[in-house]
């Protein structure tokens, strides 16, 4: 190790740890983390692999990385590049300095629209490069179904291909060139090698002749072995691409180290070849009685067309999506059958593609009126269809009843003529090993199967089960001149097979190929192969439950109803997609969209509490309830919510959270700001003494500054005033008659604390509407609370205390089973989601639940007949709460604006940032704003002056006020009441007594 020494780990590797990160932060521009939560954060990808690394580099340049690199050498450290970290063989995760592509090494680098080549750094994300050719009307062809969060790097290293993939062939066939880097500092471009360009690169010495007269000798003593050994299909992903370098495929070295995994080089940037986007496109479903039956047919479908895609999906993955309420709108398009083939054709004009369709129906002998046959030519209608085809992953990860299924026979892919047969026997051999009902699905058309299946990986008899399996069904899918993997490479889950799929020969000739490139082992080591006489890892090591895997079982305050009263079961619902990684569309993550941090994301912040858990010898977060690594990671989450709808398999991390700091905080003193912000309910009901002179101290310029620093709370921030005469006290006054418990037209109407104390017009135009449309509005007497803000604060006991008290002032109505309609859509969320799990033995609690309606559903579905909203004719641009989008749904706003006239522009922009307490935490306000300015800020900046800005939440209109955008939002509730009255001059007081208005807003 140098000058440095060091120890000799278990591995052999010698490793003086703190001397290689003193090294790595003196010579490396970027960010050198040997932290037990970053360590944490990247212990295991997507697969059922875990190994905690040595550190993680993240450079801020591809050079930075080049000397990350040069320093693990000096140190005889193993490296791994790592992209998206959605592989699911296990070959993102190793013992190993991580070097993390994606946070800055992601430019386009350079465009030619004439060659149609463009050249890219590897954490370039696959969506937004495309998104970046958009302009020239090219695109790269391969589109997994992570291509929202996949970087070219990582489909390089995979040698990546998706269902586009029918069309364009696998990422190797879209690679021109690669500039790469060996571990022992080699630095060079790679791809086609003409016999000229040979001899030139010979003349010149040096390690690249090494390495290209080594794999010129390698090739010509293993020619006829790969000729004959390589299977001739569409979807062979297994193994080094050897057969690149034959000589009549031009000696590709590129493409011969397309999908090595990081264990021969590191790419540093790609040429890659680029594609048209097609003008139009046109889709055919078509039922079959079963998903062998629709294989059966995939060779006459080929016969008589050329698809762009040919998909297929079957009846246990729809049961799924049925079950689990997800893709729902898709599903009632399908036509009728029990599994579905997916055929997708591009063309230059709709009448091109509609011919297309049009002629394999004929060739089919079926006819677009069959029931068993739907169509369509309309893009957004295709795509939602083959979304429901993508999330095969998320909706089979997590079936609702309760087994846990696993990858490990993910993607095997045979010769498309002989799919039926293969899948038959597939089929047959669960059933003998007891693994029922796997769902089967995937790209058809190349034959490329994806499936999860049950297997039990906590028991030692489990894992040999699992192991005799997967060594079974190698040979079957061998038997079937088939391929491994036809997707997702090899890691770990495949790398001890390969002799069986492809000979000891040609598995010798790889192993050479990784001396040759790597011969001390340095290069993602253990996965695909090793240097001879090493071997890789065995299929059953290093995984991430085993029988050795021990994690606590702690006592929580949460019941987690959903995945059998266990946190650890909740925590294991993160397989590692990475939908959390996206950038833009829906809600989750907002920390990870503003930071690029793994640690900051949904799925970072699952593996450090799978990591706290316990369970296995060498976990770096090792403190439990009292890390400070967990702390901090869950310290930027927003507890949007966004995560328990918009990650595939549900993780409600909000709610992981407020359990982590119940216990972290356990009698302990608490940060400042949750005595401030989450007792907030009960300073509301003080302020009532005096909210002129309570609103006079808190902007007072000296003592708001001190007062802001004492609770906790961002300088930046400017507190919300208190409303003169709170809504409470305007209902008093009214002095109107209360229905009683039982009354067919009485509603309770929630006060909650953002209604009642800070913008009670929202509340009163909900009586003025809910009147007007027949209803009989009562409030409750006594001053109840949702328990929200202690619930985010993790306050669980004090939030159940202030539960019951509401739920006891309710009982009449809940016995009545009266509706009770909620303004705030945290608060309402709280109802449906949070208190049912929080006390999921009290029965009024979870009546209370079924009883709770938002104020878009009590008016779109339970007022009179008859009844019309009021006509708001106008646009409006519109941000949809977080816990609306991910608990509430918004389909009843939606409508219930459509009625109105409202010319809505609902925003998929993610969300605003401020998110409860969250913002106004001291050390918040810069990442707060950050969130906002990526997406709800600029659209209300950019909103016409005619046009109402709307947000039900209570943050949202916070956010939108402070963000300057110079415009105030309204709730739904206030543009509905504006609409039975009449345009109100901006200062009128029932407006101006609610809060400052910034700018004059459109009069109706």
């Amino acid at each position: 190790m140098g000058a440095t020494g060091g120890k000799v780990s278990r591995d052999g590797v010698r490793q003086d740890r703190p001397s290689l990160e003193r090294a790595l932060r003196d010579r490396v521009d970027g960010e050198v983390r040997f932290d037990p939560g970053s360590r944490a954060a990247y212990a295991t990808d997507a697969s059922n692999y875990r190994q905690v690394p040595i550190g993680v580099v993240v450079p801020h340049t591809v050079e930075a990385a080049v000397a990350a690199i040069a320093v693990c050498r000096e140190y005889d450290a193993p490296v791994l590049s790592r992209g998206g970290g959605t592989s699911l063989g296990g070959q993102c995760t190793n013992a190993a300095v991580v070097v993390d592509w994606t946070k800055y090494c992601h430019r386009l680098v350079s465009v030619d629209p004439e060659r149609r080549t463009c050249v890219v750094e590897p954490g370039l994300v696959l969506d937004e490069l495309n998104r970046q050719l958009a302009p020239h009307r090219l695109k790269f062809g391969p589109k997994p179904a992570t291509h929202n969060h996949c970087s070219l790097g990582g489909m390089i290293g995979n040698n990546s291909c998706g269902a586009s993939a029918q069309a364009y062939g696998k990422t190797a066939d879209n690679v021109r060139r690669l500039e790469v880097l060996t571990y022992d500092g080699t630095r060079m471009w790679v791809g086609p090698t003409s016999d000229a360009e040979y001899e030139e690169i010979m003349a010149a010495g040096g390690r690249p002749a090494e390495l290209y007269g080594g794999l010129r000798e390698l090739i010509g003593r293993y020619l006829g072995e790969v000729r004959r050994g390589y299977p001739r299909i569409p979807r062979r992903v297994s193994g080094y691409n050897l057969d690149a370098l034959l000589p009549e495929n031009g000696f590709n070295v590129a493409r011969a180290l397309v999908g090595s995994e990081n264990t021969l080089v590191t790419v540093v940037r790609a040429e890659l070849e680029l594609v048209p986007v097609p003008p139009c496109e046109s889709m055919l479903v078509l039922g079959y009685d079963d998903i062998c039956a629709a294989a059966d047919d995939v060779p006459r479908l080929l016969a008589h067309s050329e698809p762009a895609q040919l998909e297929a999906l079957d009846d246990r993955m729809a049961q799924l999506m049925r079950e689990e309420h997800a893709h729902l709108e898709s599903l009632e398009r399908f036509p009728a059958g029990n599994s579905w083939l997916l055929v997708q054709f591009t063309g230059d004009t709709r009448d091109e593609v509609d011919a297309q369709a049009d002629a394999l129906l004929r060739a089919l002998g079926r006819d677009a009126e069959d029931d068993s046959v739907a169509f369509s030519d309309d893009p957004a209608r295709e795509h939602e269809l083959l979304k429901a085809r993508e999330a095969g992953l998320g909706v089979t990860a997590r079936p609702p009843d309760e087994r846990e299924t696993w990858e490990g026979w993910e993607d095997s892919a045979v010769p498309p003529d002989r799919l039926g047969d293969y899948l038959r026997d597939l089929k047959e051999l669960f059933t003998e090993c007891g693994y029922d009902h796997p769902s089967l699905y995937g790209h058809f058309g190349q034959g490329c199967v994806h499936t999860r299946i049950p297997f039990e990986l906590r028991t030692a008899e489990g894992v040999a089960h699992f192991r005799e399996f997967l060594f079974r069904a190698a040979r079957l899918v061998s038997s079937y001149g088939g391929s491994l993997s036809g997707e997702h490479g090899d890691g770990q889950a495949r790398a001890e097979l390969l002799p069986v799929m492809f000979g000891d020969a040609l598995v010798t000739a790889m192993a050479e190929v990784k001396a040759l490139f790597d011969p001390g082992n340095r290069m993602n080591p253990g996965k695909v192969v090793s240097p001879l006489p090493a071997a890789p890892n065995r299929v059953d090591e290093n995984l991430r439950l085993g029988p050795r895997w021990r994690p606590d079982a702690p006592r929580t305050r949460f019941g987690y109803r959903e995945d059998g009263n266990s946190f650890t079961r909740a925590v294991l619902r993160c397989v590692g997609i990475g939908n959390c990684r996206t950038r833009t569309g829906g809600v989750m993550c907002p920390s990870f969209r503003a930071t690029g941090e793994e640690e900051h994301s949904t799925r970072g912040r699952a593996r450090l509490l799978f990591e706290m858990l316990g369970g296995h010898t060498d976990t770096p977060v090792a403190d439990g309830w009292r890390s400070t690594a967990v702390r901090d990671a869950l310290d930027l989450c927003l507890a949007c919510k966004g995560c328990k709808s918009d990650c595939p398999t549900g993780v409600d991390m909000a709610t992981y959270k407020a359990e982590f700091l119940s216990h972290h905080y356990a009698r302990r003193p608490r940060p400042a700001a949750h005595y401030s912000l989450g007792w907030l309910p009960l300073w509301a009901r003080f302020s009532r003494v005096g909210p002129g002179a309570v609103n006079a101290l808190l902007r007072a310029p000296v003592l708001a500054r001190v007062g802001k620093r004492m609770a906790g709370v961002a300088a930046e921030r400017e507190a919300p005033a208190f409303a003169r005469q709170s809504f409470l006290q305007w209902w008093r006054a009214r002095a109107s008659v209360e229905p009683l418990p039982g009354d067919p037209q009485a509603v309770v109407l929630w006060p909650d604390t953002f209604s009642t104390y800070f913008h009670p017009a929202v509340a009163r135009s909900a009586v003025k509407v809910l009147e007007d449309a027949g209803f009989r509005v009562a409030v409750p007497s006594r001053p109840v609370c949702c328990g929200l803000t202690w619930i985010s604060t993790g306050q669980l006991g004090l939030a159940k205390r202030v539960l019951r008290h509401s739920v006891r002032v309710l009982r009449p109505w809940i016995e009545a089973g009266t509706p009770v309609v909620g303004l705030e859509p945290s608060c309402t969320a709280v109802f449906r989601a949070d208190a049912p799990d929080l006390m999921p033995d009290d029965e009024d609690v979870r009546r209370l639940a079924g009883q709770v309606r938002t104020f878009s559903e009590q008016l779109v579905n339970h007022a009179p007949d008859g009844w019309r909203p009021p006509t708001v004719s106008r646009a409006a641009t519109v941000q949809t709460h977080c816990h609306q989008h991910a608990v509430l749904k918004d389909d009843a706003d939606r409508e219930l604006m459509r009625r109105t006239g409202l010319d809505a522009d609902v925003l998929d922009a993610g969300c605003c940032g401020l998110a409860g307490n969250f913002g106004f935490e001291r050390g918040h306000y810069d990442l707060s704003m950050k969130i906002g300015e990526q997406g709800v800020l600029p659209a209300v900046r950019d909103t016409a002056p005619g046009a109402l800005v709307l947000a039900d939440g209570f943050s949202c209109r916070t956010q939108i006020e402070q963000g300057g955008t110079g415009r105030r939002a309204l709730h739904l509730a206030e543009a509905l009441a504006l609409g039975l009255d009449g345009p109100l001059p901006a200062d009128h007081p029932e407006r101006a007594a609610d809060r400052p208005v910034s700018a004059p807003e459109p009069h109706l």
